[in-house]
């Protein structure tokens, strides 16, 4: 009885805090000085007609380079712990895995129509980040999810845990290179001045943040894969 009476005092504290809040709260009507900045200033400096992508890659390089470091570490968990699933269900079960059941004919059918396309998808929202709603985070996972539709088609088939890594790896150093010669052949880290700006709105244009942003999608779409070639992997050695 005291626990409930515990838990309703806190649910009711916390719902008269969000109240006090949301009463108080006052829209902005203006932007703030760095947000006028980018706005302002954005796409003239980096060449990129999509502000996002510009702000992301440039301005604010550093956070990007955290949020795939920490994709990067979920992803390296997610295998570490899960291959010492696999190894403990390898030793326990003497008669071994069963073997799947074959996928159906529109499932196989759909997966050799769609996963080109998928691909093709992944790869143009890469290209184009720096001019349409896009990049490297969001082709990184389309091209993830073709490696998803090939495994729900057929969950025997392996995939080479080195290449994935190697892949992931390349590009990550890529990556942090770039970002590097940004401080000496430009004003910073990841300033994507170290190539030519182009003309705004082609697709050869904004400088480093199309070459930055294929190698983050590569690197993002090899850390989901080896997610899921793992979770694929540690289903089959427990059925």
């Amino acid at each position: 009885m005291i626990k409930r009476a515990s838990v309703l005092l806190l649910l009711l504290g916390l719902g008269a805090v969000f109240a006090s809040l949301l009463l108080d709260y006052v829209p902005s009507t203006e932007l703030s000085l760095t947000a006028t900045y980018y706005a302002e200033r954005g796409a003239q400096e980096t060449g990129a007609t999509n502000l996002i992508t510009a702000i992301l890659v440039t301005y604010r390089g550093l956070d990007t380079l955290g949020e795939v470091t920490v994709l990067f570490l979920a992803a390296a968990i997610v295998g570490l712990v899960l291959s010492r699933g696999r190894q403990a269900g390898e030793t326990g079960d003497a008669g071994g895995a069963t073997a799947a059941p074959p996928a159906g004919e529109l499932l196989s059918t759909g997966k050799d129509l769609l996963v080109p396309l998928i691909l093709l998808l992944g790869v143009y929202v890469i290209a184009n980040g720096h001019l349409t709603p896009g990049g490297g985070f969001q082709g990184g996972a389309i091209l993830a999810s073709a490696i998803l539709l090939i495994l729900l088609t057929d969950p025997m088939r392996r995939f080479s845990h080195r290449l994935i890594a190697a892949l992931e790896s390349v590009s990550g150093l890529v990556f942090v290179g770039m970002g590097v010669l940004g401080i000496f052949l430009a004003g910073g880290f990841l300033d994507n001045r170290i190539l030519p700006l182009g003309t705004l709105g082609e697709l050869f244009s904004a400088g480093a943040i199309p070459v930055i942003y294929a190698f983050v999608g590569l690197k993002v779409g090899a850390e989901f894969s080896s997610m899921l070639v793992n979770l694929s992997e540690t289903r089959e050695s427990r059925s």
